[in-house]
């Protein structure tokens, strides 16, 4: 666990306090987030990440070639450095919690 912890904090990927989720843990990295569950002491599988914004999460949209973050209310549509930067968070977190 220690081990994980140390690779998230070396990728400078936070993790969010937020008592009241009590399933997942939330990581954010550069105004992206992803749910990890919670397995005991330690992390489960990864989820879907996706855009921080006001209602939560916008996970990344593909309708043909475009891409857009879609949330409750929400839509903005995603410039090829944010899809960049959203898989680099995501590939990042899978390898610190593997």
């Amino acid at each position: 666990m220690l081990e994980k912890l140390e690779k998230l904090v070396a990728a400078g990927i936070e993790l969010i306090p937020a008592v009241e989720v009590t399933t997942h843990f939330i990581f954010q990295r550069d105004g992206f987030v992803a749910l990890v569950e919670r397995r005991g002491d330690g992390f489960g599988g990864v989820g879907s990440s996706g855009l921080t914004e006001q209602g939560g999460l916008a996970p990344l949209v593909w309708r043909g070639e475009e891409a857009f973050f879609v949330g409750r209310g929400f839509e903005q549509s995603a410039s090829a450095e944010e899809v960049g930067k959203l898989r680099a968070f995501a590939a990042a977190l899978k390898e610190a919690l593997d």
